[in-house]
């Protein structure tokens, strides 16, 4: 399967890294007549999109909880530049809980914010190798209290590591010193999911990057299944399809793009 897509990482500069942890770039050359999977993902993206008619507009892009499969042979060439918003950024940003983005694609104009609205008129009026120096003069330091570092030590442990499999959501609760239900509260407003499910799409995307260099019983243990059959369990829940079947291009059937939700 040839894909229509080219990705490339940008850096992030340092004044950015509070309020993202990726930056790259995506090209559409050509129409994508075969299908293409959407993945899950905890992150909430800003992404701005530039059609071949020169058209701009900026997106946000809520968690994916399960994959999504498109394809469509008319959609002409396009070209964006995405941004992986930092857990707990999605609230002073966009004026609404992250929980509320799950599954969803809106319009940054229209989320009631204040800098929503800002970014959205500064990211569409510039080139996009502006862009990245045009979000450090508009965003301010990012709030660094109690609450935000304890999201982020909790989504740390909670993510799979190469060198360590991610803790479990009672250890990490209990090391933080917070309840269960606390930890699910803080995620739900500053990464959209819960923490168990957090953990589990971590695993799965884990996965997707290493299954085509270590063998599955390997990396079952190294991302803390129980073992393979845990793997294909959870694999199957989120992608649809068990990994075998994944990797051979054996995908559920291919809706539109403009299936999309829009919110």
């Amino acid at each position: 399967m040839t894909n229509a897509f080219a990705e490339r990482p940008l850096p992030v500069p340092a004044a950015l890294r509070p309020w993202f942890t990726d930056l790259g770039t995506v090209a559409v050359d050509r129409p994508a007549r075969e299908p293409f999977a959407h993945v899950p993902d905890t992150a909430t993206k800003v992404v701005v999109r530039a059609g071949a008619d020169g058209r701009r507009d900026a997106l946000v892009v809520g968690p994916r909880t399960r994959a999504t499969y498109h394809a469509d042979p008319a959609e002409r060439p396009v070209s964006c530049v995405q941004l992986r918003l930092a857990p707990g950024a999605v609230g002073p940003l966009f004026g609404v809980p992250a929980v509320d983005l799950v599954g969803r694609v809106v319009p940054l104009a229209g989320l009631p914010a204040a800098p929503a609205r800002r970014l959205a008129r500064a990211l569409t009026g510039v080139a996009r190798e502006e862009i990245t120096g045009r979000l450090a003069e508009l965003l301010p330091p990012a709030e660094d209290g109690p609450r935000e570092r304890l999201l982020r030590a909790a989504a740390d442990a909670l993510s799979t590591r190469r060198d360590r499999t991610p803790a479990q959501v009672r250890e990490v609760a209990r090391r933080l010193a917070v309840s269960e239900r606390q930890l699910r509260n803080l995620f739900a407003d500053g990464i959209g999911v819960s923490p168990k499910h957090y953990a589990r799409i971590d695993r799965v995307r884990h996965v997707l990057t290493h299954a085509a260099t270590a063998p599955w019983a390997e990396l079952a243990a190294a991302t803390g299944y129980y073992d393979q059959s845990h793997l294909t369990a959870d694999f199957r829940t989120l992608m649809g399809v068990p990994p075998g079947a994944f990797l051979t291009g054996r995908l559920p059937r291919a809706t539109p793009c403009g299936a999309l939700p829009r919110g």
